[in-house]
């Protein structure tokens, strides 16, 4: 068993540091300020294969496996996870477009996906079905074969107003599941609108707003994997998302760490360095425990599913449950060792608690992580 990364990996993981502590961390107090992620910085990310890490080479992607992925939104979220989370929810939906797409779909979108010339936003929870995803109500009735008419509402959708193409999980069919399809549609749709920016605790330089469809004319071309399939494309390209915003939590709480370690060197109390309290001391050697722990944990979750292992399901659960519920505790422990400093915003500390607290509940909360673990322990029992 070998933990070691290989060089392609170390190369990759080294450039993409790199380009986050020069291009990303300096200005991200900026963009929170701003309520906006430029769009020339999601260009260069592209330029360096981070908007189609998974996709094959074909159409421009990176075609790297889950556990490249994983190490890029780590080092991404390391310098800010808000802005390497928007651009994991875009390599799900190039991901899915890859995946399920007719040659001719991913012909025509992918080229644009992989740089980023238009960006992608993923549709599923409404504002009555979140954790319940097969419950929802948006419906796309077809006319002859040319078209759909899709009709309803998506919740809490980030990019919702930003994105150029939304992939939309709407009812084609029967109740349940089985009756879900997936539709992309273009912004600029006639009856596609959104409502304005939601006030959030985090994440506030990424879009997060209603997106509302009201009778959109959507092309039958415009149809992912076939009618009744978009459950089953929206639970699969979760089990990716899982994994990236998971990595997201890690690299974005290690960076926590690592400034109150240089905090407890500098800050003074009581006649000595905070890094002389024993107490904080052990509270360190916990917290880069934790961190090192939920890593491999990630990394092995990573590797099953870029080998679509049996179990790679239950394991993308895990580690999203794992991952993110030790990442926020981490960052808070982190702030709780800056003090009152920690509170402030110039510390950048308040910023990474309130930007990973969202990680526990979104790609399914934590709760479902739950869910989908026991039950996969029950069914082998």
């Amino acid at each position: 068993m070998d933990f070691a990364l290989t060089d392609d990996q170390t190369q990759i993981r080294d450039m993409v540091r790199g380009f986050a502590a020069e291009k990303i961390a300096p200005f991200a107090a900026k963009w929170e300020e701003e309520k906006n992620i430029p769009r020339a910085l999601l260009k260069e990310a592209a330029e360096l294969g981070l908007a189609a890490i998974t996709v094959g080479q074909e159409h421009g992607g990176s075609e790297l496996s889950r556990v490249e992925s994983v190490l890029i939104f780590e080092e991404l979220s390391y310098a800010d996870p808000v802005v390497a989370s928007f651009l994991s929810i875009h390599n799900m939906c190039a991901w899915m477009i890859d995946t399920y797409g007719t040659p001719e779909q991913r012909k025509a979108w992918l080229p644009q996906l992989c740089a980023m010339d238009r960006v992608a936003s993923y549709c599923l929870t409404e504002p009555g079905s979140g954790s319940d995803a097969a419950a929802l109500k948006t419906k796309a009735v077809k006319e002859g074969n040319s078209q759909y008419r899709v009709s309803g509402s998506k919740a809490f959708i980030s990019g919702g107003g930003y994105s150029d193409i939304y992939l939309v999980m709407c009812r084609t069919g029967e109740e349940g599941p089985k009756g879900i399809s997936c539709l992309l549609i273009e912004k600029g749709t006639q009856g596609l609108s959104f409502g304005a920016n939601e006030r959030k605790m985090g994440w506030h330089a990424q879009a997060t707003a209603t997106v509302n469809l009201d009778s959109a004319p959507v092309p039958a071309n415009n149809l992912i994997g076939g009618e009744g399939k978009g459950f089953s494309i929206a639970m699969n390209g979760l089990n990716g998302g899982r994994l990236n915003i998971a990595a997201c939590s890690l690299g974005a709480a290690q960076a926590a760490l690592d400034k109150a370690i240089a905090y407890m060197k500098e800050r003074k109390a009581f006649g000595k360095s905070l890094s002389q309290f024993q107490a904080l001391q052990f509270k360190i050697a916990d917290m880069e425990t934790e961190l090192q722990a939920a890593r491999i944990f990630l990394y092995q979750a990573a590797w099953k599913l870029s080998r679509n292992a049996p179990d790679a399901r239950k394991y993308c659960a895990m580690a999203k449950r794992l991952v993110t519920d030790t990442g926020f505790r981490v960052a808070n422990e982190a702030l709780q060792i800056h003090g009152g400093y920690g509170y402030l915003a110039d510390f950048g500390i308040e910023k990474t608690v309130r930007d990973l607290r969202v990680h526990q509940i979104l790609e399914g909360t934590n709760e479902i992580m739950r869910l989908i673990v026991a039950r996969d322990l029950l069914d082998n029992d």
